[in-house]
């Protein structure tokens, strides 16, 4: 519980001090909920012949504005209340980190682990920013700590994929972590497979009342939200890697719907990024400026080029370095041992190859640092000589990395997308060069 506090008490300052009216994405997500709190569902008004008119909407995942609505419903909408949401969010998080991280590491390193994501600063800036990233980390979290602590498997796993299913009407990518179920749980395989195939249902099947409620009331069927096409088009077109406004002249000029629209710019993105799949890797894992763009957009007086600038480099250098770290979970500190030389010369191989890949996104001025996250669960597959024993724990944590990689391997990468997985950062980075003898991780 005091690492709890800790994390809770800089997070509720930002969330208080910081907090403005919610722009970009945010106040879209303020908008759905403000609906809901006052009853009018998740909608809008359109104006037909002067009137105004209720129409549906699922443009945006509905699960961040449910939760938003429901507080709002019962504390107000003011400017504060979704900061202060996210700051206990947060601090949940963290807490959830520090407990998985007791499953995966000694209690040392577990302390440490929560003591990162207490600390990160771009967590706790993250706290004023009105988006769903810091509660998909947590229900993704939560999720694996279920499973990995399950002493009844039936349970464990069915309360798993009702976490993830809410995490997929957060977040809709969030559904890939329910396959990542069956790595989390105990022997033997087949059963682990089996849990895997009933986490991924229970949370398909959390999901599909929402699913029915689009078919019903959209003019066609949408399982969590219609942004999906949308995203893909943006990652195709985009040269930045952050957001930009699509037009109807990139390619869907005529639509007479929501859904209709999506898949449109699905058929485009899919058209275009065929080219170059990966292009957006970098986008998501070189750098960690978007909370403080936000903060700008917010309220640009606040943040002079200066304190922007600072606040940038601050946040980026810190997730390059946990990064950096991090892909060191997979190598075992072994030295040079004549007993176990097979051993001894895997790991130093591999201490060598990412320092080398860590050296080159330091000094390139394109800061290549994404080359870690791909490689960290590659090598951690092939459970080479010597090293550390992952476990259950370590085994969803990095199928959440890969997870994470694989998905903004074609959606564009904005460096947001990497904020889900900053708590996976922080533990796997406190688990740095182990002994491979000392084995703390769950089977």
């Amino acid at each position: 519980m005091v690492i709890s506090l800790v994390a809770l008490l800089p997070r509720l300052f930002v969330a208080i001090a910081w907090a403005r009216e919610p722009v970009w994405d945010g106040h879209y997500y303020h908008f759905g909920a403000t609906r809901i709190a006052d009853g009018l569902g998740y909608s809008e008004d359109v104006i037909v012949g002067g009137q105004a008119v209720w129409k549906a909407w699922c443009h945006y995942p509905v699960g961040y504005s449910g939760l938003l609505g429901v507080v709002y419903k019962v504390v107000g909408s003011g400017t504060w209340v979704a900061p202060v949401l996210n700051a206990i969010v947060g601090a949940a998080t963290v807490f959830v980190a520090h407990r998985l991280a007791r499953y995966y590491l000694s209690t040392n390193r577990a302390r440490l682990a929560g003591g990162l994501a207490a600390l990160h600063p771009g967590l706790i800036a993250y706290s004023a920013v009105v988006m769903t990233e810091p509660l998909a980390a947590f229900l993704t979290l939560l999720a694996g700590y279920l499973a990995v602590r399950a002493k009844r498997r039936v349970l464990a796993v069915v309360l798993a994929g009702i976490v993830l299913g809410l995490a997929t009407l957060v977040r809709p990518s969030s559904l890939l972590a329910a396959p990542l179920v069956l790595v989390a749980l105990p022997k033997p395989a087949w059963k682990a497979a089996l849990g895997g195939l009933l986490a991924t249902a229970t949370a398909v099947l959390v999901v599909s009342p929402w699913s029915y409620r689009n078919c019903r009331v959209m003019d066609d069927c949408a399982f969590v939200s219609t942004n999906g096409g949308w995203n893909l088009a943006i990652g195709a077109l985009t040269k930045t890697g952050r957001f930009t406004t699509l037009r109807a002249a990139d390619g869907c000029a005529v639509v007479t719907g929501q859904v209709q629209q999506d898949r449109c710019w699905a058929k485009v993105g899919v058209a275009t990024i065929r080219a170059n799949p990966t292009r957006w890797l970098g986008h998501t894992y070189d750098h960690e400026s978007f909370p403080i763009e936000y903060l700008r957009e917010a309220d640009r007086e606040a943040w002079p080029e200066s304190r922007r600038v600072a606040a940038r480099h601050l946040l980026s250098n810190f997730h390059r370095l946990l990064l950096v770290l991090s892909s060191l979970s997979v190598v075992g500190f072994i030295g040079w041992n004549r007993r176990r030389r097979l051993a001894s010369l895997s790991q130093t191989l591999v201490l060598t190859g990412l320092f080398i890949l860590a050296a080159i996104a330091v000094f390139s001025d394109q800061h290549p640092f994404f080359w870690l996250a791909v490689a960290t669960p590659l090598i951690a597959l092939f459970s080479l000589a010597g090293a550390p024993k992952q476990g259950r724990a370590g085994r969803y944590l990095l199928g959440l990395l890969f997870a994470t990689t694989l998905t903004h391997a074609v959606f564009f990468g904005d460096d947001r997308y990497h904020m889900v997985i900053a708590p996976v950062f922080c533990i796997l980075a406190a688990g740095a060069l182990r002994d491979q003898r000392a084995r703390r991780a769950v089977d």
